[in-house]
Parts: structure tokens; C-alpha cells; sequence
């Protein structure tokens, strides 16, 4: 072999893992939110957010259908759900479980049922749909989720949704075009405030083809931000003037309402 051929055939193996890492590179996707921020007043009773997102096709890519997931969890707290039981002709609190960094708000649109979209272990993996998503939990002195139809981890399903905490709404994503999709992200009134993360997932065939991540924020403003910060600062002042701004009320309401 002349030394031009070998020269020739050096390149061409250098260069073939580069063009294939090329090749399965996942097209971009491009996100952007109506606004990335909510502000909370006195008045506030809800709200939603409308995220766009584009898949740009690479060149020569067949147009295929796609699978859009869009998960919108809020920030981390604890929970702990109750079982009652009839003793003695009264309900109690028998047992309990206690749901550890669970999200406070959660929600899933997609643009079908995602169990439609992969298979079960892909589905688990990427937490699609409310099932899917895991929530750990104590079980004695372990700690991990379990199975998507206990009666604890349904509960506790079931009080988050009756809030509208918790959302999943399986055509809750639109395409407007080829490549183009929507969702309405709604923001109950009751929604806690911190930084929320947006993640969008777009399937293909079963296939996973790309991911984003934005983050939202939900946060007070104004007289409740004073008082918010007030009572996380100083609790034991905010304790004492919640009390006596209490006792004021009922000494004001009481000269009001008197008969003589």
C-alpha cells in the first residue's frame, strides 16, 4: 500500500467516530415561556403560563410524528398522609406515611397518554405521567417509593389533585405546526412560591430525541413579601403582634356590637 493510501485511510478512521457522533447528536430544542416569573398580591387567584417550544429537524430528517412531554415541578416539602379507622364509634388516625421531598406542585401535559408514547421502563425512567413519577417515601425504617396503586401513595395523589396542586393533562400539548408545540401550564392560586423547573421531553418512535430544562419562579410581592419575610425572620415578633392584632379585632368588634 503507497504511503498516500495509507495517509488517506488514517484520516478517514480518525475522522468516521466524529461524523457519527455527529449524526446522533439530538436536534435542538428551542423553549421560551410567555413569562418566567408570577408575582403573588393579595388579590392573586391564579394564573397560567404558556411555553412554546420548537424541534429544529435536521437536514435531510424525514418529517415523523412526535411525542411531547412537559413535567413543571415546584419546590420540595414533606407530607404526610393518614389512614382513619372506626374504633369505639370514632374515626381516628391509625396509620400514616410520610412523602419526603414531594414535589409541591406537579404537572404533566402531553401531547397523548404517555403510556402510548414508550415502553414501561422508559416511562418509570423519565417519570412520564403522574403513575411514573416517583415520591419517596418512609416505610418503616426504609425509604423508597412503591407501587403505583398503594392506597398511601393514592391519597396522597388524591388531596394534592383536590387542590389543583397536582395536574396531568394527556392532550395538554398542541402542535401549531410540523415542528412547533404549545402547552398551557396552569398556576392555581394556592400555588406555593419558590423556583420551579420546567422540563420538556420530546419522544420519536418510543425513543427519547431530545430534552430542555427552564426554570419558573412564583414569588410574593409588596405588603405579603414584608409580611412573608417578617415571619420567616423574625417569628416570635410575628407571633406576639399576630396576637395582639387579634386581640385589638375582638376588643374593636365588641365595643361595635355592644348592647347596652
Amino acid at each position: 500500500m503507497s504511503a498516500a493510501r495509507r495517509l488517506l485511510l488514517a484520516l478517514a478512521l480518525l475522522l468516521a467516530p466524529a461524523s457519527l457522533a455527529l449524526a446522533q447528536t439530538p436536534p435542538p430544542l428551542v423553549l421560551s415561556l410567555s413569562k418566567s416569573r408570577i408575582t403573588i398580591t393579595s388579590s392573586f387567584s391564579g394564573d397560567s403560563i404558556v411555553l412554546f417550544g420548537v424541534v429544529e429537524r435536521a437536514p435531510g430528517e424525514p418529517d415523523r410524528p412526535r411525542d411531547v412531554v412537559v413535567t413543571v415541578r415546584g419546590p420540595e416539602e414533606s407530607f404526610v398522609a393518614w389512614r382513619k379507622a372506626q374504633r369505639f364509634g370514632i374515626w381516628v388516625n391509625v396509620d400514616s406515611r410520610a412523602f419526603l421531598a414531594a414535589p409541591s406542585y406537579l404537572a404533566v401535559l402531553s401531547s397523548r397518554d404517555p403510556a402510548l408514547m414508550s415502553d414501561a421502563d422508559t416511562l418509570r425512567q423519565e417519570q412520564l405521567g403522574l403513575a411514573n413519577n416517583r415520591f419517596l417515601q418512609r416505610v418503616g425504617a426504609d425509604y423508597a417509593d412503591v407501587v403505583p396503586d398503594d392506597p398511601f401513595r393514592q391519597a396522597f395523589l388524591r388531596v394534592k389533585q383536590a387542590e389543583h396542586l397536582y395536574v396531568e393533562n394527556k392532550q395538554g400539548v398542541e402542535f401549531i405546526a410540523p415542528h412547533v408545540f404549545r402547552a398551557v401550564i396552569p398556576i392555581p392560586g394556592t400555588a406555593p412560591i419558590g423556583t420551579y423547573q420546567v422540563s420538556v421531553k420530546t419522544f420519536i418512535d418510543g425513543d427519547l430525541e431530545s430534552r430542555g430544562l427552564l426554570p419558573l419562579e412564583v414569588a410574593k410581592v409588596d405588603f405579603e413579601q414584608t409580611v412573608a419575610t417578617a415571619a420567616l425572620d423574625h417569628p416570635w415578633l410575628y407571633g406576639l403582634a399576630s396576637a395582639l392584632g387579634a386581640l385589638a379585632v375582638g376588643f374593636i368588634a365588641s365595643v361595635a356590637f355592644r348592647r347596652d
